[in-house]
């Protein structure tokens, strides 16, 4: 099985990180502040979710070499 970092899985798991640390700093040094965090964050899952449908229904795009041989 081949690893790599550079997938949209791995940047997904790694918003995710990014995000419970930011939620934990948040909740511990001002939790009058977690409501605008909550809404924050809400904005930034619907956009991920978008992209995540985008890439589901569109094709990437074909390469400049593959789009020369094809023709």
């Amino acid at each position: 099985m081949k690893f790599s970092l550079r997938t949209y899985t791995a940047y997904s798991i790694a918003c995710a990180v990014v995000w419970a640390a930011i939620l934990i700093v948040v909740a511990t040094v001002r939790p009058q502040s977690l409501h605008m965090f909550v809404i924050v964050f809400f904005g930034w899952a619907i956009g991920w979710l978008s992209a995540t449908v985008a890439r589901s229904v569109y094709p990437p795009p074909r390469q400049r070499g593959q789009q020369a041989q094809s023709s």
